[in-house]
C-alpha cells in the first residue's frame, strides 16, 4: 500500500460564502473532509472554526486577519474565489507558510458585461422607467435618455477588466481612455490618459477598476467629483472602500452626475439574511447590487474548478503556479522520490544548511528547486525513497524555518 504524505481523509476543508458546488465536488473527489457553509464568519466565529482546517475557501466577505492566521495551526493553503484579495493578510500567510491562490481571470467577463449592462441603463432610466410600469404608470418620453454611442469612457485601473471593458466599449462605438498608475500598453484604439485629473475632465462614464488595498481607502472622493462633467455617470464594480459614499450623494443630489451603478460598498451584509443598510437606498438615479459582478453561473464554475485545482497540485506536489503570495515553482513529476518541501525565511545559509545536514546522511539528491521572494524561500529536494527519518527533524530545526512538509 502507498505511504501518504498525510491522509487525506483527514484534510479538512472549510468552504464559506456559497462557492459553487464544483469547488465542493472537486475536494470531496480528492478524498478529503469538506465543509460547506452559505455565509461567512466574523473573526471570533472564525477562529473557532478554523482550528483543524486545512484548506479555506472565502470570497470577499471573510476577513483573513492576523489574529486568525495565528489559530490556524494546520492550515496550508487558502482559496480566494473571487480576483481581490485584499481581505486576507497575504504576509502573514506567508509568515506561517500559507498558500494563497485567487482566480484573476474567471469572472472577467461577466464583469465587464454588467458594467456596460448598467451604462445602458442609466442612460436609457430604465429602472425608473421599469419601477414606473410596476406602478401602472405609462411614462414614454425620451427625457435623460442618450446613446451611448460616440461617448467617452475614462477606465480607472487597466488590468484584466478594465482593458475587457475598453475592448467592448470601442466595438460598440465608445472613445476610450484610461489612467493606471503603472505603464500599460493601450489595447485598440484606447488612449492612456497622463493624469487622473485628464481622464476625468474628459470623461462621460467614468468606470473604477481598482483594488481595495488600504492606501486606496476613498481613492475617490469629493476631489474627484469636482473634475468630473456635469451629467456624466459614475459606475463601481471593484471594492468598496475606494468610493467615499457620502461625496457620491452630494453629487447625485445636487444634479453634478446623472447617475451611478454600485456593486461594492463599504460595509456589506454577511449572509442574504442580514438587511443592507445605506444611505444610497431610496435614490432613484443609482443603480443598487448586491456585489454579483462576478456571479455568474458562467464565472462561478469557472472559479470553482480553478482554484481547487490549484490547490490540490499544491497539496500534492509542491507546485506554487499562480500563488499571489509565494514563489511561483512549477515541478517536474515526482518519480521514485520523497520531496522535501521546505519555506523559510530569505535569509542567507538556508539553502546551504538544507544541503549540509541532506549530504551528512549520505542522501542522493535527484533534483532541486529553490525559488525566492524579497522575504521567502521555497526549495523542494527529491531525494532517494531510503533514507534516515531524523533528517527530517534536523531540517525543521534549521533556522529561518517557517514549514517543512515531506510528500511521499
Amino acid at each position: 500500500m502507498k505511504k501518504l504524505s498525510f491522509p487525506k481523509s483527514k484534510i479538512k476543508v472549510l468552504l464559506l460564502e456559497k462557492l459553487d458546488k464544483s469547488a465542493y465536488n472537486i475536494f470531496l473527489n480528492e478524498g478529503y473532509d469538506v465543509e460547506s457553509y452559505n455565509g461567512s464568519f466574523n473573526e471570533d466565529e472564525l477562529i473557532k472554526k478554523i482550528k483543524d482546517v486545512s484548506i479555506l475557501g472565502i470570497r470577499s466577505k471573510s476577513n483573513i486577519t492576523k489574529k486568525v492566521i495565528k489559530s490556524a495551526n494546520r492550515l496550508l493553503s487558502i482559496g480566494a474565489f473571487c480576483i481581490g484579495t485584499n481581505q486576507i493578510d497575504l504576509v502573514e500567510c506567508a509568515k506561517h507558510g500559507i498558500t494563497v491562490f485567487n482566480a484573476p481571470y474567471s469572472n472577467t467577463r461577466s464583469v465587464v458585461e454588467i458594467v456596460l449592462g448598467q451604462m445602458i441603463n442609466i442612460m436609457r432610466s430604465i429602472v425608473d422607467k421599469s419601477n414606473d410600469m410596476h406602478r401602472g404608470i405609462w411614462r414614454k418620453d425620451s427625457k435623460n435618455s442618450f446613446e451611448i454611442r460616440n461617448k467617452t469612457i475614462g477606465i480607472i485601473g487597466y488590468g484584466n477588466i478594465g482593458s475587457q471593458l475598453s475592448i467592448l466599449c470601442e466595438s460598440i462605438g465608445m472613445k476610450v481612455i484610461y489612467y493606471d498608475k503603472v505603464d500599460k500598453l493601450s489595447i485598440g484604439n484606447a488612449t492612456k490618459c497622463n493624469s487622473l485629473k485628464s481622464l476625468l475632465e474628459k470623461s462621460d462614464f467614468i468606470s473604477i477598476h481598482i483594488d481595495g488595498r488600504k492606501e486606496n481607502t476613498n481613492f475617490f472622493s469629493s476631489k474627484e467629483f469636482s473634475l468630473m462633467k456635469k451629467g456624466s455617470v459614475l459606475i463601481n464594480y471593484s471594492r468598496g472602500n475606494v468610493l467615499d459614499i457620502d461625496s457620491l450623494i452630494e453629487n447625485l443630489s445636487n444634479g453634478k452626475l446623472l447617475g451611478a451603478a454600485l456593486d461594492v460598498f463599504p460595509k456589506e451584509p454577511l449572509n442574504n439574511q442580514e438587511e443592507f443598510k445605506s444611505n444610497l437606498r431610496g435614490l432613484n438615479n443609482v443603480i443598487l447590487s448586491p456585489h454579483i459582478g462576478g456571479s455568474t453561473k458562467e464565472a462561478q464554475k469557472n472559479i470553482g474548478t480553478y482554484v481547487p485545482e490549484k490547490i490540490i497540485d499544491f497539496i500534492n506536489t509542491g507546485n506554487t503556479s499562480n500563488c499571489i503570495n509565494f514563489p511561483e515553482l512549477s515541478l517536474p513529476e515526482q518519480r521514485d522520490s520523497h520531496r522535501l518541501i521546505h519555506i523559510h525565511y530569505n535569509e542567507p545559509g538556508v539553502l546551504l544548511n538544507i544541503n549540509k545536514i541532506i549530504s551528512s546522511y549520505n542522501i542522493n539528491i535527484k533534483g532541486q528547486y529553490l525559488k525566492t521572494l524579497e522575504n521567502i524561500g521555497y526549495v523542494i529536494t527529491d531525494i532517494d525513497r531510503e533514507y534516515d527519518k531524523s533528517v527530517v527533524n534536523e531540517l525543521k530545526n534549521i533556522t529561518n524555518t517557517i514549514k517543512l512538509r515531506v510528500l511521499y
